[in-house]
């Protein structure tokens, strides 16, 4: 027998089982002695299939990248807390997220209330609770709560805010805003300019806001006492008599604001102001500039609101037939505000209580502010009463 008919008779009697039609494919392209003139083309097929897997790599990274950094407009924003990603495989931009926040929480025409919370004013039976108790003893204005956006400072705030409404963003921003900001501290200053550019932000994704103070008690829906034809209006600490007199005092606790280029090319130039100012909160350099040619040039229609609806500590509305809302301004420490807002709220409670015919008697009027005063504020350099006091106007 010849060698050949020998080695052909051991592979007919191997003593493993035939491969499978898959392994067997597999082996047989692995074991297959390729023609010379095959090795090109097979060459060029390994690499044709390296290329494209890199390509789609390469698309997948790069729309992660897309979703992991905010826009061009929105570069100001931080990185979210990262204890409170969302559970997705998706990563929202900062811009997304508040994108969602706000369609939720918005009117038919784009509008939402907006009003920002640190861990200070966010602690129980502080100011965020009296805050929201008014929207639930206003007059139509407990619907309202269905389109009020809290801005959380911190992250204790940001899980307070989860605890007690609906509609929460968290914007951390590198400062520490957990604590009460004294009044014209840097802190402070921080704070009030932050806001600015985080309202002009809001602006520019096409939004209508009402922003407040979260020290402002929301007694009557403000909406029908609004100017239809205003771009800007702002309540006041003084109001003169007229509503588009340059000579109001405007508080930027509360405000309404429309959507559009002229109110977007406004707050740029009020935050850009800060640096001819240094050193002046928003509210100031509001004063400083409400008469600027650059403002007329805009267009922009301005209009300040009668504090006989939108009053405050500092010129509180005579008439509770007529308050839409009352702010805590002019009132310098945490202590004082709750003690001035929790009598605002009983004294509203006892308004309501009263029979129509009593409701117009010129006896019926707030017994605040009582703790709160023009003389109680204090500038940055004055030592605090306590570790819990602070101001905002």
């Amino acid at each position: 027998m010849t060698r050949s008919l020998l080695f052909h008779h051991h592979r007919r009697r191997s003593p493993f089982p035939p491969p499978s039609s898959a392994s067997a494919s597999s082996a047989a392209f692995n074991t297959i002695m390729w023609p010379e003139s095959t090795l090109l083309p097979r060459t060029v097929l390994v690499f044709a299939i390296m290329f494209v897997s890199s390509l789609l790599l390469y698309g997948a990274y790069d729309s992660l990248r897309f979703l992991s950094f905010p826009s061009a407009s929105f570069v100001s924003f931080p990185n979210i807390f990262p204890s409170f990603l969302d559970d997705s495989s998706v990563i929202l931009s900062n811009e997304q997220k508040l994108d969602k926040v706000l369609k939720e929480a918005a009117m038919e025409d784009k509008t939402v209330i907006l009003t920002t919370l640190n861990e200070a004013w966010a602690a129980p039976n502080s100011v965020i609770d009296l805050f929201l108790a008014s929207f639930r003893l206003g007059e139509r204005t407990r619907k309202l709560l269905n389109h009020l956006v809290i801005i959380a400072l911190d992250e204790k705030a940001y899980a307070r805010c989860l605890q007690v409404h609906d509609h929460c963003f968290a914007l951390p921003d590198g400062i520490d805003f957990n604590g009460e900001a004294y009044f014209m501290t840097p802190v402070y200053l921080n704070m009030m300019w932050r806001r600015i550019d985080f309202l002009r932000s809001v602006l520019e994704m096409g939004y209508n806001f009402v922003f407040t103070d979260a020290d402002v008690m929301w007694f009557r829906d403000p909406f029908p006492r609004f100017y239809s034809d205003a771009d800007f209006q702002i309540a006041c600490d003084h109001f003169s008599g007229s509503s588009v007199s340059i000579h109001n005092k405007p508080n930027g606790g509360f405000n309404y604001v429309k959507s559009n280029n002229r109110s977007i090319e406004f707050y740029k130039f009020w935050y850009s102001s800060r640096e001819v100012y240094p050193g002046n909160h928003d509210q100031d350099v509001l004063n400083k500039i409400k008469d600027d040619t650059f403002v007329d040039d805009l267009g922009l229609k301005m209009r300040f609101l009668d504090t006989a609806f939108f009053g405050g500590l500092c010129e509180p509305s005579k008439d509770l037939n007529l308050v839409c809302t009352m702010h805590a301004n002019c009132c310098y420490g945490l202590d004082s505000k709750l003690h001035d807002l929790k009598i605002m709220l009983q004294d509203w409670r006892q308004f309501l209580s009263l029979p129509p015919s009593l409701k117009r008697s010129p006896v019926v009027s707030w017994r605040v502010p009582k703790n709160c005063s023009l003389h109680s504020l204090r500038h940055y350099g004055s030592p605090p009463k306590s570790s819990e006091q602070g101001l905002e106007e």
